[in-house]
C-alpha cells in the first residue's frame, strides 16, 4: 500500500482526499493546506489528519498529491522530489516553462514517478473513442463554460484550452509546424475567449475554441480522418462514430450508401455509438498513478506530456499577444 499525502485542500483537493480514501492501493496519511481554518474544517469533515507544514508531512509518505494553486506547483513538487517522493500534480504542471523543465530534470535524477492531472485523458467518452482516432486529419474542439470568477486571473488558454491541447497531442503523432491564435478579454484582465489553429507536419490541422463567458457549458471534440468521423462529448459522456467502407458486391437496398460517381463504386455508411462505462475520471487517474508506482512504469500522463501541453499553451498565448487586446503583463498572472 502506498502512503500518500495531499497538498492543498480547496475545492479539488477535497475531491482528491475523498477519492484517495476509497482507493485501496493508497493509505492517506494526511494533508497540508496553507489556510489553518480551512484545514481544520476539512480534517473534521473527512476524518483525515491535517499537518502544519509540508516538511512535517513528507517524511511519512511515499507520494504526494499536489492540488495547490498553479503558482505553488513548482515549490511543492521540487520539495517532494528532493525527498524522493513520487508526485501527482494537477494541470498545468507548473506556472512557467522553465519550472517544468527543471522538474523534469529533478524527477529523472531522483528516479521518481510524476503524473500530471490532465483528467480528460481518463474521461470515459475519450477512452471509448481513443482507439478509433487512428489518424485524424482535422480536429475541432469547443470547450465553453459559464462565467465563474475562480480562475479568471489566467488566460482561458491555461484555464480551459489546455485540456484539449493535451488530448490533441496524445492522438496526433507529429511535430507542430505552425500555430496561430487570437483572443479577447471581455470581463477579466486576461482573455476570456480564445481560438487557436495548430498545424502539424503530417498535415493534420486542429482548430480549438475555448470560452469562459458562454451561456451554456460545452466540452466537445470532433475528429475527422480518412473514411471516419468521431464526435466526443466530454461533458455528457457520449461518442458518435460514423465510418465508411467500400461496398463489395451487390449493394444492400436498405443500407445507407454513397455513390462515388465516375465508376468509382460505392461506400456504405455505418453509425455507431460505443458503450460508455460509468466511471469517475479523477479516481481513475489516481488509480493509474498508483499502478505506475507499483509496476514501475511511466505514468499514463507523464511529466513530459504535461510539459508539452504547457509549452503549446504558452506558444498560443504568445500568438494572442500579437493579435488581440492581451498585454504582456496580463499574460503573466496565475491562479
Amino acid at each position: 500500500m502506498i502512503k500518500i499525502g495531499v497538498l492543498g485542500a480547496g475545492h479539488l483537493g477535497k475531491i482528491h482526499i475523498r477519492l484517495l480514501k476509497e482507493i485501496d492501493k493508497f493509505e492517506l496519511v494526511g494533508f497540508y493546506d496553507a489556510n489553518p481554518e480551512a484545514a481544520a474544517a476539512v480534517s473534521k469533515e473527512y476524518g483525515v489528519k491535517s499537518f502544519d507544514s509540508i516538511e512535517n508531512l513528507l517524511p511519512l509518505v511515499d507520494a504526494v498529491d499536489i492540488v495547490t494553486p498553479t503558482i505553488t506547483h513548482y515549490d511543492c513538487a521540487s520539495k517532494a522530489i528532493k525527498n524522493s517522493k513520487h508526485i501527482f500534480i494537477e494541470k498545468p504542471v507548473t506556472n512557467t516553462i522553465e519550472e517544468a523543465k527543471s522538474l523534469i530534470g529533478l524527477s529523472k535524477e531522483a528516479n521518481v514517478k510524476v503524473q500530471v492531472g490532465h483528467v480528460e485523458r481518463f474521461n470515459p467518452a475519450f477512452i471509448a473513442a481513443r482507439d478509433y482516432c487512428s489518424g485524424p486529419l482535422f480536429i475541432e474542439t469547443h470547450r465553453l463554460a459559464q462565467f465563474n470568477p475562480r480562475g479568471t486571473d489566467v488566460s482561458v488558454v491555461l484555464d480551459l484550452m489546455i485540456h484539449d491541447i493535451d488530448i490533441i497531442l496524445s492522438v496526433v503523432k507529429s511535430n507542430i509546424k505552425r500555430i496561430s491564435a487570437s483572443g479577447v478579454a471581455v470581463v477579466s484582465e486576461s482573455p476570456d475567449i480564445a481560438n487557436a489553429r495548430i498545424e502539424f507536419d503530417n498535415g493534420c490541422v486542429a482548430n480549438l475554441t475555448a470560452s469562459r463567458i458562454s451561456m451554456k457549458n460545452m466540452r466537445k471534440s470532433r475528429f475527422f480522418q480518412k473514411d471516419a468521423y468521431i464526435s466526443v462529448d466530454f461533458l455528457d459522456k457520449k461518442v458518435d462514430l460514423i465510418h465508411l467502407s467500400d461496398v463489395i458486391g451487390e449493394v444492400d437496398p436498405l443500407a445507407i450508401t454513397i455513390d462515388l460517381g465516375n465508376g468509382k463504386g460505392s461506400k456504405q455508411i455505418f453509425f455507431e455509438s460505443p458503450t460508455i462505462l460509468p466511471t469517475n475520471a479523477i479516481k481513475m487517474e489516481l488509480e493509474a498513478f498508483a499502478d505506475s508506482i507499483i509496476s514501475n512504469t511511466t505514468p499514463l500522463v507523464s511529466i513530459d506530456d504535461g510539459y508539452k501541453a504547457l509549452d503549446v499553451a504558452y506558444k498560443i498565448i504568445d500568438k494572442m499577444k500579437m493579435t488581440s487586446n492581451y498585454t504582456e503583463e496580463q499574460g503573466t498572472s496565475t491562479n
